[in-house]
């Protein structure tokens, strides 16, 4: 039955994202798109705390040691529909997009370990800005389109191992892989034709993730939880082309290529410095948790003749902090569904390390994110859980004639659990 209800979830989360963007950001303009955090929607609800905390029946992102407790084998997926409200000194817009978050599966592997895998994305593309110049009498004289889509997943693989009382560790190894499209449209007033920039880019890369988990439960069954895991300097190949081009240009949007104006193969590396997170918390086993995580990253170096040639954009270092935890009244109360419940929430305060000079006057000016969380985990049959989840947050300022996202996440996931005939790896007994 369980089966069953996994694969409706996924038609229908399928028949959701289909043929939509899964980013709306203006921000995605910027490098090889918007960074995804990897995150369940269970620690989403909490801020993004949960490093140090480690269950059962629920696969961990944050920390691969934690994969050493798991005792059922688990499915995962999720989702994430993004209300995005974009305001500039000129005013604001709305759009909606959809992504599926995550599909994971994960399984205990004898007394002491466990392993994890699955597909989630890593960075996304997915933009449309249009800038209009006037001329002397302020009449509009040339307009510029810029739009973008695409952008990166990456597989992974997550192995942790009990090898103390009270001590885990972890290895996580990913690879990653995607394209990004990037064009710019310049059409001027009385000119039959414009021009167009388009560069496609291919990006290849592997990772590598450390992780630590210790778990000490005093006399009074509250229990303290030290994690941190640490993602290794690795790079990022990226290859591709840029074409610039005239072109006959129709309102609908339709064009008509004319004259190649240049043509050239681009290529160059992205290096991701080493990204360390470090959280620690406290709790009594399934009744309540409370946490604070802290990760920091220096800046990401770019070489090359890729994503340089623009003075738009920099990057310096990044660090995030978040604070958050769960309660649950009764886990085993027999009279009220709502007694059972996970009910969580959190704060994130994020400095995102991205540094973009609206004005094009020398001033780069630091994109931060803040957003506050709520969520609820509402148990299913033997363990299994939906989880609903709940964003509010901003990212940006119009400081500097940048743009200011207020933004709100829903998100939903399934976490299905395998008891019974439905586990894997189960010694069967033969009558």
């Amino acid at each position: 039955m369980l089966k069953k209800i996994f694969y409706i979830f996924l038609l229908f989360i399928s028949i959701k994202t289909y043929g939509q963007r899964s980013n709306s950001s203006p921000y995605s303009l910027f490098g090889i798109g918007q960074q995804y955090s990897s995150q369940t929607v269970e620690q989403a609800s909490m801020g993004g705390v949960g490093v140090s905390f480690a269950s059962s029946y629920h696969i961990n992102f944050l920390n691969p040691a934690a994969i050493a407790n798991l005792r059922f084998t688990t499915y995962s997926v999720g989702l994430n529909v993004n209300d995005l409200t974009i305001k500039d000194d000129a005013g604001s817009q709305k759009s909606t997009s959809t992504s599926i978050s995550y599909l994971n599966i994960g399984f205990p592997v004898g007394k002491n370990a466990g392993v994890a895998f699955g597909l989630k994305p890593n960075t996304s593309v997915g933009y449309s800005l249009l800038n209009v110049t006037n001329d002397a009498n302020g009449d509009p004289f040339e307009a510029t389109r810029f739009y973008g889509s695409g952008g990166t997943n990456k597989i992974y693989g997550a192995f942790g191992i009990g090898i103390a009382k009270n001590l885990s560790l972890g290895l996580e190894a990913e690879y990653v892989f995607g394209k990004t499209e990037n064009n710019i449209i310049s059409q001027k007033v009385n000119v039959q034709l414009g021009t167009k920039n388009n560069e496609v880019t291919t990006i290849r890369g592997t990772g590598l993730k450390l992780g630590l988990l210790y778990e000490k439960e005093f006399s009074n069954k509250v229990q303290m939880n030290f994690g941190a895991a640490i993602k290794l300097e690795n790079n990022l190949s990226t290859n591709g082309s840029e074409h610039l081009y005239s072109a006959s240009l129709q309102q609908d949007g339709f064009e008509t290529p004319r004259d190649t104006l240049y043509s050239a193969s681009i290529s160059g590396d992205i290096k991701n410095p080493l990204k360390t997170t470090l959280g620690l918390g406290f709790g009594k086993r399934n009744k309540w948790y409370a946490a604070v995580d802290y990760e920091f990253q220096n800046a990401l170096n770019i070489q090359g003749s890729l994503l340089t040639n623009s003075s738009s954009y920099a990057y310096a270092s990044s660090n995030r902090v978040s604070i958050g935890g769960f309660y649950i009244p009764k886990v085993n109360s027999i009279s009220s569904y709502w007694e059972r419940v996970t009910y969580r929430g959190g704060v994130r305060f994020e400095d995102t390390g991205l540094l973009v000079n609206g004005a094009n006057a020398g001033g780069f000016t630091k994109v931060k994110d803040f957003g506050i969380s709520f969520g609820l985990g509402l148990p299913l049959k033997d363990l299994s859980n939906l989880n609903l989840g709940v964003e509010y947050g901003k990212k940006g300022t119009t400081v500097n004639n940048l743009i200011q996202e207020n933004y709100f996440n829903f998100k939903l996931s399934l976490s299905l659990n395998a008891v019974g005939n439905l586990a894997w790896f189960r010694k069967r007994k033969i009558d």
